[in-house]
């Protein structure tokens, strides 16, 4: 992946360029895959592994025997999380203007009046405290 990203659907290279991945960001490895499949998974390196730096985000792919549909839904899956995080941080920002929305917004006449009441009922609860007297 020296200058541009790998030729992959249309479609998913669309994805990744929204995503905001740049060619270089990604490195891409081919190792053996685990798991059953005796000699044919300990022979060949059928499983591919993404690793996006900027973010640190990791995809580990091993669902086909063939790698290059292995690497085709590596690729997707990278998509996928690139998408994901970047809709939390966008759902983040707009929860964060919701807040300081409904914070500097004026009180309702009926809650100010709620806030009254309480207020009188605990001043009524500290003024029966009395006052504290020292031994004389």
């Amino acid at each position: 992946m020296a200058d541009d990203l790998p030729d992959l659907d249309p479609h998913l290279t669309a994805r990744l360029r929204a995503a905001g991945v740049r060619p270089g960001e990604v490195v891409e490895r081919f190792v053996r895959g685990s798991g059953p499949g005796g000699q044919k998974i300990n022979k060949t390196s059928s499983t591919v592994v993404l690793r996006h730096e900027p973010t640190g985000i990791e995809v580990r792919c091993q669902r086909e025997r063939s790698q290059a549909d292995n690497r085709v839904a590596a690729w997707a899956e990278l998509a996928d999380k690139l998408e994901a995080r970047r809709r939390g941080q966008a759902a983040a920002v707009q929860q964060d203007r919701e807040k300081a929305r409904r914070q500097k917004r004026q009180k309702s006449r009926a809650q100010k009046v709620r806030m009254i009441v309480a207020k009188k009922h605990r001043a009524g609860h500290k003024a029966a405290r009395g006052r504290v007297r020292g031994d004389e």
